[in-house]
């Protein structure tokens, strides 16, 4: 008798991309988010991060404020009448700082790389500063009075105008901002500086390192070269904005884009010099 040779060969996946799938999944997410939200709701410094959310909690009805992106209109635009105003900055705007004279009122980073590159630079801000929940065990030295944690790891598209529960961060730390923005109570958000363009072309996400002066933002330093970074979604940034746009609109809130040239065709246009 002669035994077959033959066999049935199952092709393997490799372990990392197995995980990596896993991780990635929307119930692994689901799951996270859970969790985390767990611990902010039963660790004492979550608690506490809780109590100083709440504090913010309409904190600045009926007032108006300035989300400040990074493109580079931002070299084609007064910043100097944002002096006395509320401000939100993002990510590395601190680079402008020394050049502008002032700081703005917040700063808000939750992506991963920014933080991972530049976190020191961050935590360095006098100001309110906002970071995501899931980055305070590599920052458990930091001052604590001015540091704010949002838990922005939950994926399903969504406006959450209540910043002491997860949020979305609709691939763009200026979402973040719009939501934190609508649960302190501005009743008016403009936009400057968000141009919603990029010279650097690519699948969305996929992180490179740049190899030169940075095109994209105001200061060619700001991605500069060895700095890495994931392109951008604008597709789904959009998609965030909309949202943004209907959760401000059903409450007679608004938000406006004074940016100058920018791409952005979600929110009304305004003109930036017609503000003041």
């Amino acid at each position: 008798m002669v035994e077959s040779s033959f066999c049935l060969r199952i092709p393997r996946t490799r372990p990392e991309r197995a995980l990596e799938k896993i991780r990635n999944s929307a119930f692994y997410q689901r799951l996270r988010c859970l969790k985390e939200n767990i611990l902010m709701h039963t660790q004492p410094r979550g608690r506490e991060n809780l109590r100083r959310l709440s504090s913010l909690r309409d904190a600045h009805r009926g007032q108006r404020c300035f989300v400040i992106g990074n493109g580079p209109s931002l070299r084609n635009t007064d910043l100097s009448k944002l002096k006395q105003e509320f401000t939100f900055g993002l990510n590395r705007i601190y680079l402008l700082f020394p050049e502008l004279g002032f700081r703005t009122t917040f700063l808000v980073a939750i992506n991963r790389l920014v933080l991972e590159q530049v976190g020191n630079e961050l935590l360095s801000f006098p100001g309110s500063l906002f970071l995501p929940w899931s980055a305070r065990t590599h920052i458990a030295a930091a001052p604590s009075a001015n540091l704010h944690f949002v838990q922005t790891g939950c994926r399903r598209p969504s406006f959450n105008g209540d910043s002491r529960r997860p949020i979305w961060s609709g691939t763009t730390v200026t979402y973040v901002a719009l939501q934190l923005a609508y649960h302190m109570g501005f009743e008016q958000v403009i936009l400057v500086g968000v141009d919603h363009s990029f010279s650097t072309q690519g699948p969305p996400h996929k992180e490179v390192t740049s190899e030169g002066e940075d095109p994209n933002h105001f200061d060619p330093n700001y991605f500069g070269k060895g700095f890495r970074w994931q392109l951008p979604d604008l597709a789904t940034s959009e998609l965030a904005y909309k949202l943004a746009r209907d959760a401000y609109g059903t409450t007679g809130r608004q938000v406006l884009d004074a940016t100058v040239g920018g791409q952005l065709q979600v929110f009304p246009k305004v003109d930036y010099s017609s503000l003041f």
